[in-house]
């Protein structure tokens, strides 16, 4: 089970980054930086449900990039 995790993590990971490569720097930082704080927060929050630290890595990445591309609007 857990190895079936770190795989599925893994991959959503490589994914997940892949799809970065149109992004500018900040969006970049920002959703990947946000989607390991949210997901760290999710899972202490829910005692370690994979439910929770997925939710929270969502909620993370999606404010995270947000953020991002808002720092780059004003840094061009």
């Amino acid at each position: 089970m857990l190895k079936s995790l770190i795989a599925l993590c893994a991959v959503a990971g490589m994914l997940g980054l892949s799809a970065c490569s149109g992004m500018g720097r900040g969006e970049t930082v920002g959703t990947v930086g946000g989607a390991a704080a949210g997901g760290a927060v999710g899972s202490a929050v829910t005692g370690g449900s994979t439910l929770g630290t997925l939710g929270g890595a969502a909620i993370g990445g999606y404010a995270g990039h947000e953020a991002g591309a808002d720092y780059d609007k004003k840094h061009r």
